[in-house]
């Protein structure tokens, strides 16, 4: 591979990585809406956060959605499966949380990740703006109407003039039906007119879920609210509310209280970097709210930890005197499986789990490539039934597709290799007229049959994979906890001890000494010293901006590196077809061939 072209392309890779960090930290902050004027879409507003609230609700500050307090007279309903345990409760007529059967809280844990634990609200309760009173948030003790193993109702009268009706239902564990998924939960909300007289409803807003960091290790970079307005996803993070000093001072903003977007709403999320709660309207909204809150902190945290919250809202139509709307929705509670939501996906769902995240992802192409390396790995699984073989074996797989390219460029290499001295001749002979150089060089590709760009094949085409594999990483729900030969988590990195605080990783440091191998087998095209010196100095800073990363990108990286340096072995000892001539000495002219020829 041509040195210099490796050059460029660990450097393009290494602030590849550089920017997509700096993207996340420093994001457009928009702004709040001014008090003097009014919300674009008056009906979703929601009031400041308070230092207490009706009910025991705690907010630090304005800036951060309350705390909901633990009703001790509450009553439960749970409908369980073979993969969630939904708790529902009177207050709110609402789910109260979603344990995941299949995902531990921790490592080595039998207690279960429970989803919107600690929240600002039940998810489906009523904000407290909607009815334009509190009277129907999640304070309201609704009625138990019926229970049943997979099915609850709640009821309750607002005003004495519409009785409000809310019905949930679970799919059983075995259910494969396209469209029905058993982390899916179907809610149905009746509003029946009880007068004779028509009434208008006002715009309905509920809370679709509280999402938390997953561990004391969680930044906060995945934490998000999303939606889709038909047309495309958006997403908002939670650094868009934090505000920030910018970049050196560039993009400085404050904290926000809440950021409303009154836009068509297909779906709407709140997700975490594992887990998500993703709300399929039968009819679209028409806006989401999404605040920061701050939960209790973690085990091993001593701040606070903080999440993400939104309220989606929704139009309802008039009631005629005795008549009754019904609203449906389906709720997806569950793991960030690429290929679980895929099954369900009918408006792009699976974009929950942005593989198009940022411009960089997009240019690599890791919205197509990630989802397939997604099914690739979940493929290998199947067969395997270990999560580190089976990114083994899609190593492997991608790497044998990609052979005839990197052959084709590591031959390329090599006869760049020699030709060095008749370019270096070229240079010394035409050093005052670059242009003639620059001809002659040309020519004298031409002659050897050399292509100058052929050492930056093998990187344009295994950056969208390194890029795509590591965004896939991210949020691969499948990969927490799951252990591979000392890691004990692939999700995370492979830390087996410190050192004067410092982690010790050793896959990582594996993937640095096979790329310093790598380069010390592959043809160096260039004599340049300094070159020489930034070549040898690469795997330390790659290995050193990996270091933190998953493990299971270390092992990619590891895998991918160990394949390369065979593959440069067989190259090596290769003998080409056409070998090139040794070259003239500088500064001597070639010698004639003067022996005549036989005559016939």
């Amino acid at each position: 591979m041509d040195k210099k072209n490796l050059i460029i392309g660990m450097f393009l890779l290494v602030a590849a990585f550089g920017l997509m960090y700096m993207s996340s930290q420093n994001q457009p902050k928009p702004p709040p809406p001014s008090p003097s004027q009014p919300s674009t879409v008056a009906p979703v507003s929601m009031p400041a956060a308070q230092p207490a609230l009706p009910g025991g609700e705690v907010a630090s500050n304005a800036n951060f959605a309350p705390v909901a307090a633990v009703n001790g007279d509450a009553r439960y309903v749970t409908l369980s499966n073979d993969y969630i345990q939904a708790r529902f409760t009177d207050h709110g007529g609402a789910i109260a949380d979603i344990a995941f059967k299949k995902y531990p809280d921790q490592k080595g844990s039998a207690e279960p990740f429970v989803f919107n634990d600690k929240h600002a609200d039940p998810i489906f309760a009523f904000s407290s703006d909607a009815f334009t009173s509190r009277k129907l948030d999640r304070h309201v003790r609704y009625e138990l109407v019926s229970s049943k193993a997979n099915e609850v109702v709640y009821r309750t009268v607002f005003e004495n003039r519409i009785e409000v009706l809310r019905r949930y239902v679970i799919e059983p564990a075995g259910v494969n039906e396209k469209g029905r998924d058993p982390y899916r939960i179907r809610h149905e909300l009746t509003l029946r007119n009880l007068t004779g007289e028509t009434i208008p409803l006002p715009v309905l807003s509920f809370n679709i879920g509280t999402a938390s960091p997953v561990n004391e290790r969680d930044t906060g970079m995945y934490l998000d609210s999303g939606y889709n307005n038909g047309d495309k996803s958006h997403f908002i993070e939670r650094s868009a509310l934090a505000g920030g000093s910018g970049f050196f001072g560039i993009g400085a903003s404050q904290p926000v209280p809440y950021i409303n977007t009154p836009e068509k709403i297909i779906w709407a999320s709140v997700s975490n970097q594992f887990f998500t709660g993703l709300l399929t309207p039968d009819n679209p909204g028409r806006g989401m709210l999404t605040r920061r809150i701050e939960l209790p902190p973690l085990r091993g945290m001593t701040t606070p930890a903080v999440g993400l919250t939104a309220t989606a809202s929704f139009d309802a139509p008039a009631l005629a005197p005795n008549s009754e709307a019904t609203l449906g929705f389906n709720y997806y509670g569950g793991p960030k499986e690429y290929t679980r939501i895929r099954a369900f996906s009918t408006h792009n769902e699976d974009e929950v789990m942005q593989y198009g995240r940022y411009f960089f992802n997009r240019i690599m192409f890791s919205g197509a490539i990630a989802p397939f390396m997604n099914w690739l790995m979940n493929l290998m699984h199947k067969f395997v039934g270990q999560w580190g073989v089976a990114i083994i074996l899609m190593t492997l797989l991608l790497k044998v597709v990609t052979v005839p390219f990197t052959l084709a460029a590591s031959r390329s290499a090599k006869r760049m290799q020699k030709i060095q001295p008749e370019m270096q001749a070229l240079r010394e002979k035409y050093k005052d007229n670059p242009q003639k150089m620059n001809k002659e060089t040309m020519e004298l590709f031409k002659k050897h049959k050399v292509n100058p760009m052929g050492g930056c094949l093998p990187i344009f085409i295994t950056m969208p994979l390194f890029v795509a594999f590591f965004v896939m990483l991210q949020s691969t729900a499948e990969l927490r906890f799951q252990g591979f030969l000392w890691a004990s988590d692939l999700s995370a990195p492979d830390t087996i001890g410190r050192i004067w605080g410092i982690p010790i990783n050793i896959m990582p440091l594996l993937m640095g000494a096979t790329m310093l191998f790598q380069m010390r087998l592959t043809p160096s095209p260039t004599v340049d010293n300094a070159q020489a010196k930034m070549m040898k100095a690469m795997p330390i800073i790659f290995t050193l901006f990996c270091y933190n990363f998953s493990c299971a990108l270390a092992l990619y990286s590891t895998i991918n590196g160990v394949f390369t340096i065979g593959q440069q072995l067989i190259v090596n000892r290769m003998k080409d077809k056409d070998p090139v001539p040794a070259a003239p000495a500088a500064g001597k002219r070639p010698m004639k061939n003067v022996t005549p020829s036989r005559k016939k």
